[in-house]
C-alpha cells in the first residue's frame, strides 16, 4: 500500500494580491489530508473519500481507460474528481493505465472550514502519480499556489508566485505572543473560486504590491503583541479599501477589544483574533464553536 500526506493552510498576509504577485505570508496546519493506495488487478478505481471523523463524505468508481464514473454518492464531486484524474494523466500518460485499486482520502479537519480539502488532496495526487503539483493545480483548480507550498512546508513561509516557478522563503514567524492568538471559524465556506474571479479583473499597482510586501514583512517580524495588532489592523484597512469591503472587525465584532483580521477570502472560513483566555467565550457567545489556540493549530 502506497500512503501520502499533505498539511492544510492558513494565509496570514498579503491575501488577494498574492494572486498579482505579492510576497504572501502563509502558515502550514498541523492538520491535513492522507491519500492511500491499495493496489489491485482490476478495470476499476474505487474512491472513498472519509471526513475528520473517519465517515464516508464521498465515493465512486471510475474506469482505467478515461476515469469515466461507474457510480458514485454525489455526481457533482465525482465529475469534479474526474477532470482531475484527467489532468494527472495528461501530465503522466502511465497513471493508472495497467491496474486499479482502491484509493481511500482522510481529512483530519472538518471539510468545510476552507484548511486546504482541494490543495492537499492535489498534492498528494502528484506525489502519488510523480508530476508537478503547481502545473496540476493550474489545469484544475487554479489560485496562486501558496497553498501548494504549505502541503509540504514544515513552518511558517513567504511565497511569490511566478510565471513559470513560484518563490518559497522561509520565515521565521513563531512569535512570542502566539498565546495571545487564536483561529476562529466563522461558519461560512467561502467560494474562493468566485473571490478570486473577480478579484482578478481588478487593476493592481506596483505601489500597492509594495506595499502588500512590505506589511507581511513587517508583520512575520513582529516583537510584541501591540505592533502586531496595529500591523493587522493596518493590513485590514489596505485590504479593505481595495476590495470595498468593510473589514470583519467593524462589520461583526465592534466590541471585541483586540485585533481581527480575516484570513484568505474574505467573508468566510478562519479569522485571527488576538486575546487572552476570555477570548474562546466571546466568540462561542457570538455563535462561534470552533475557536483554536494558536498550538493548537500551527507548528
Amino acid at each position: 500500500m502506497e500512503s501520502f500526506y499533505s498539511r492544510g493552510k492558513l494565509l496570514l498576509s498579503g491575501e488577494y494580491l498574492v494572486l498579482k504577485g505579492a510576497r504572501a505570508l502563509a502558515l502550514p496546519t498541523k492538520l491535513g489530508q492522507t491519500l492511500s493506495f491499495e493496489k489491485k488487478q482490476s478495470s476499476q478505481l474505487i474512491w472513498k473519500s472519509l471526513d475528520k471523523n473517519g465517515l464516508s463524505w464521498f465515493s465512486a468508481s471510475f474506469s482505467l481507460d478515461n476515469f469515466s464514473i461507474f457510480k458514485t454518492d454525489n455526481i457533482e464531486v465525482a465529475n469534479r474528481l474526474r477532470y482531475i484524474l484527467l489532468a494527472v494523466r495528461h501530465q503522466n500518460p502511465i497513471f493508472l493505465n495497467l491496474s486499479g485499486g482502491n484509493v481511500t482520502t482522510r481529512l483530519e479537519f472538518d471539510r468545510y472550514w476552507g484548511l486546504g480539502t482541494s490543495s492537499t488532496l492535489i498534492v498528494n495526487l502528484a506525489k502519488w502519480a510523480g508530476v508537478n503539483p503547481y502545473t496540476l493545480l493550474n489545469e484544475t483548480f487554479g489560485g496562486s499556489g501558496y497553498d501548494i507550498a504549505c502541503a509540504s512546508a514544515e513552518k511558517a513561509l513567504f511565497y511569490t508566485s511566478g510565471k513559470k516557478t513560484p518563490k518559497i522563503e522561509d520565515s521565521d514567524f513563531d512569535p512570542k505572543f502566539k498565546n495571545a492568538l487564536y483561529f476562529v471559524y466563522l461558519n461560512q465556506k467561502k467560494n474562493s473560486h468566485q473571490a478570486v474571479k473577480e478579484f482578478m479583473e481588478k487593476d493592481i499597482n506596483d505601489g500597492e504590491i509594495n506595499r502588500a510586501n512590505e506589511l507581511s514583512m513587517l508583520i512575520s517580524v513582529s516583537k510584541s503583541l501591540s505592533e502586531f495588532e496595529l500591523l493587522l489592523g493596518e493590513h485590514e484597512r489596505f485590504i479593505g479599501q481595495l476590495l470595498s469591503i468593510e473589514p470583519i472587525k467593524e462589520k461583526c465584532f465592534k466590541d471585541f477589544s483586540g485585533a481581527i483580521k480575516s484570513l484568505g477570502a474574505w467573508g468566510g472560513d478562519f479569522i485571527l483574533a488576538t486575546g487572552d483566555t476570555n477570548t474562546p467565550n466571546y466568540f462561542r457567545g457570538k455563535g462561534f464553536s470552533t475557536v483554536f489556540k494558536y498550538d493548537d493549530l500551527i507548528n
